[in-house]
């Protein structure tokens, strides 16, 4: 029975093997069909025999094009991606790529440059992250990391190391953090340890890559995450220092929500033929995001927003609030928690370990609010995430998507609340421009489900969360105080934000925002007399009165009333048209909010027909090429300018462009252009010399002097924090920890040729002699045969544990425990050295 057991296991066994190689998604195995040809040869793989050259043949490179083969195109399969990496991508829970995904690894993994640009949340880190793990396969014995990602913000740098190890669980590659604010002495060990990949911001790289005379000669994988920021945050110097040392065959990616179509601006990134990808050009948001904004006074917005956070977002919703500045965010912390609100704050100024906690609390739903700056506006994945809060409105329209794109994040839903005062009016008018939509004023008939809507805040709201307000403040002098130096900081804030297009100015001018309904979203519960209300309001801020201030409370006969009198007979025809211009203007823009495209009814079923059937037989055809010529006509009879022969001085997308460049206003070539200066020099001897004898001003001599042209330029660094310091007073941390910790530059782990001397490839001690001149022995799977020869090290560590041994066997611990017991009684018969015998009291003491 035993062994019919075993024999059925057997068969078992046999069974699920077969079905795993057919089933499996990396077991390349061979189909062979029903051939009872007794001459049928199996196909297998190439032995060493069948080389004609010395090189062995690739193995994965075959399972790779055989898995391509196999699969079904549209899946992570068809990719031909290796077991380890398949495996993690299986484990994350991805089953199928997203569009960004699917465009761009195949581009990646041929080895080429890519540009993406896609909208947030559509999984650009795994784009980037799964073929840098194909590409880098397993740890390597050289020395040096293999893959570079640069962030503009720890918080980001932070994911995305934590998205790495997720992803990468099984390829065993190692990965260094390379964050400001952290302990430089962690950092320099974690580079020792010889990495695979660097995580990294700019400033604190650069400090370590300066200190520690990194080469990066072995990188071939360089990633730029969210490379608009980073090209624009002023890190410039220490992005061109650590671009020259990477070598000139690295494969470069650009990963950002918001990328330019001119690649002019990243010209500093060193593209070889890259490949543009642009996905969501059009659709910059998701359709999941619905958007509301409020239009209101500066000063009602703390209470907006008590109330938004009380009233409108529900109990179990995370939000996060985005504010100007760092004094705004501590104001706010500090309102929030006198009101009750449990709130997490971060801001770029704050120490990173409170950043840590202050993340952690939020993402483990401690804190149900987060209030933060732009520096968590970029890249943050905070999961289940519900609202975001715009307490300031952005100055930039991709600065709002990529607030805004904190929610609606892997097709989940979320809603964007702006508050909007009426200095920030024009941004919004940008923001539609960049978007390609209509600005939305509310009106009666918005439902509360309405989408993008632009309406007012019921006086009643803010007069019943401001009575709140004025009673904390009031019992708080630390409010007080906070209050008082945020709107200072925003004064400050004013005069740095960058100005709006000149065309959003003059349409804010010419709206009547008089004409704005409440928002659907708070006008819900209202009575029809508080809209009367807010009228009668409107009205009274409105009102102008017609008498000047010569005419009031004088007789006809005084001579400043006849003065105006004829002034106004004088001017009346002015007046009259400035004022009929007006109304028309008012008129114009009360249609275009009121009125829907208009179509015919013949139109609306020829659309109803054609979205229920694929092909609709027997409608009548319309003559398209009449119906183009009169649309035609129109449009040139209401702009006065014929489509045919006019020729635009702007591209169709020129205001999307705008929003996406660097700079903000206009592109990078426009700046460099404008700010270009031509210096003129002369041809004869004397005008030759004349720039030589222009004098400077010395503030150290305190007088002028002749310039010699070649001042020393490296005499001052910008560090990581944007403290300007002197060269030569810099300290170099890291051969201060190589003294602390007594490290030498041969035994280190280092990033290639660290202090100018190439690291030995043994790097065991003095008893191997010319074994740096050999690399070390490695299999053919990449992993470093052990070396029978001991360390220095391991030698000492053995003779210890000789002696111990030794120590113990000989008796040892028995000869001590006498001495011990000896010394004991002497003391104590000496009365602890104070002669002999002692009688009476002291002995008792004894």
């Amino acid at each position: 029975m035993a062994q019919r057991k075993k024999k059925l296991t057997k068969k078992k066994r046999h069974n699920r093997e077969q079905e795993v190689d057919s089933d499996g998604d990396f077991q390349l195995a061979a189909e062979i069909k029903d051939d009872d040809s007794p001459g049928r040869k199996l196909p297998r793989f190439p032995v060493a025999s069948d080389c004609t050259s010395d090189v062995e043949p690739d193995t994965r490179e075959l399972v790779r094009a055989q898995n391509k083969k196999k699969k079904k195109s549209g899946g992570f399969q068809s990719m031909g991606l290796s077991f380890p990496v398949y495996k993690g991508v299986m484990k994350k829970g991805y089953k199928v790529p997203t569009p960004i995904q699917r465009k761009t690894i195949p581009v990646i993994l041929d080895g080429k440059d890519v540009v993406a640009m896609a909208r947030t949340g559509s999984g650009k880190t795994a784009a980037f992250l799964v073929p840098m793990f194909e590409k880098l396969k397993a740890p390597q014995a050289q020395t040096g990391a293999r893959a570079l990602i640069l962030t503009p913000t720890r918080e980001l740098a932070l994911q995305t190391m934590k998205f790495t190890k997720e992803l990468g669980k099984f390829t065993r590659l190692k990965t260094a953090l390379i964050l400001g604010g952290d302990s430089m002495e962690d950092q320099f060990a974690a580079l020792h340890e010889n990495p695979d990949i660097i995580i990294g911001t700019p400033g604190r790289l650069m400090h370590v890559i300066t200190d520690m005379n990194l080469k990066l000669h072995g990188v071939e994988y360089v990633v730029f995450d969210e490379a608009d920021r980073l090209f624009e945050m002023g890190f410039a110097d220490q992005l061109q220092e650590i671009i020259r040392r990477l070598p000139d065959t690295r494969q470069t990616l650009l990963f950002s929500a918001t990328l330019p179509k001119l690649l002019v601006e990243f010209a500093r990134a060193g593209l070889t033929e890259p490949v543009l990808i642009r996905l969501d050009v059009d659709a910059k948001l998701s359709d999941q995001i619905k958007l509301s904004f409020f239009h209101l006074r500066v000063d009602d917005k703390p209470a907006l927003l008590l109330h938004l956070l009380r009233n409108v977002a529900k109990p179990q919703e995370q939000t996060v609030v985005f504010a100007a500045t760092k004094h705004h965010v501590e104001y706010l912390n500090e309102l929030l928690s006198s009101e009750g609100i449990e709130c997490a704050y971060i801001y770029s100024a704050l120490d990173q370990t409170a950043r840590k906690i202050n993340i952690g609390k939020f993402v483990h739903r401690k804190a149900m609010v987060l209030i933060v700056t732009d520096v968590a506006a970029r890249g943050i994945d905070i999961p289940l995430l519900d609202n975001v809060i715009n307490y300031n409105f952005p100055s930039k329209a991709k600065l709002f998507l990529h607030r805004v794109g904190r929610v609606g994040r892997a097709g989940r839903s979320g809603t964007a609340y702006s508050m909007v005062c009426p200095d920030e009016m024009p941004y919004v008018y940008d923001l539609h421009l960049f978007l390609g939509r209509p600005v939305q004023f509310a009106t009666a008939d918005h439902t509360q489900d309405s989408d993008g809507v632009f309406g007012r805040v019921p006086q009643s709201i803010l007069d019943d969360e401001g009575s709140h307000l004025i009673t904390a403040h009031e019992n708080s002098l630390d409010l007080q105080n906070l209050h008082r130096v945020s709107e200072n900081a925003y004064k400050q804030y004013l005069k740095s934000r960058p100005n709006p297009s000149a065309e959003s100015i003059r349409r804010v001018k010419s709206t009547d925002v008089s004409s704005m309904a409440v928002h659907p979203l708070l006008g819900s519960g209202l009575e029809k007399n508080e809209l009367e209300r807010l009228q009668l309001v409107d009205a009274i801020k409105s009102y102008k009165s017609k008498s000047t201030i010569f005419e009031i409370n004088s007789n006809s006969k005084t001579p400043a009333s006849e003065v105006m009198r004829k002034k106004r007979s004088k001017d009346k025809q002015v007046v009259d048209k400035f004022n009929k211009q007006r109304e028309d203007v008012a008129a114009g823009s009360r249609l275009r909010q009121s009125a829907p495209p208009r179509a015919t009814a013949g139109d609306n079923e020829e659309e109803d027909l054609q979205g229920v059937f694929s092909e609709v037989l027997g409608v009548k055809r319309r003559n398209v090429q009449e119906d183009g010529e009169r649309l035609k006509s129109k449009k040139s009879r209401e702009t006065g300018k014929e489509e045919e022969y006019y020729i635009p001085y702007r591209p169709k997308d020129f205001n999307s462009e705008r929003g996406l460049s660097l700079g903000g206003e206009g592109s990078h070539f426009e700046q460099q252009a404008s700010s270009a200066v031509l210096d003129l020099m002369g041809d004869e001897g004397n005008q030759l010399n004349q720039h030589k004898n222009i004098m400077r001003w010395d503030r150290k001599r305190k007088r002028f002097v002749k310039e010699s042209g070649k001042e020393e330029q490296n005499k001052k660094i910008r560090t990581e924090s944007g403290q300007i310091v002197h060269n030569k007073k810099r300290k170099n941390f890291y051969e201060e920890w190589k003294k602390k910790y007594k490290v030498e530059d041969a035994g280190s782990g280092s990033d290639g040729e660290t202090g100018g001397r190439k690291r030995s490839a043994g790097g065991r001690g003095r008893g191997r002699r010319g074994a740096s001149s050999h690399s070390p022995q490695v299999t053919a799977g990449g992993r470093r045969i052990r070396s029978e020869l001991k360390s220095s090290s391991q030698i000492l560590k053995h003779r210890k544990l000789k002696q111990k041994q030794q120590f113990l066997q000989g008796g040892g611990m028995k000869k001590i425990r006498s001495k011990n017991k000896q010394w004991v009684g002497e003391m104590k018969k000496s009365g602890f050295g104070r002669g002999g015998q002692k009688k009476g009291k002291m002995r008792k003491r004894l």
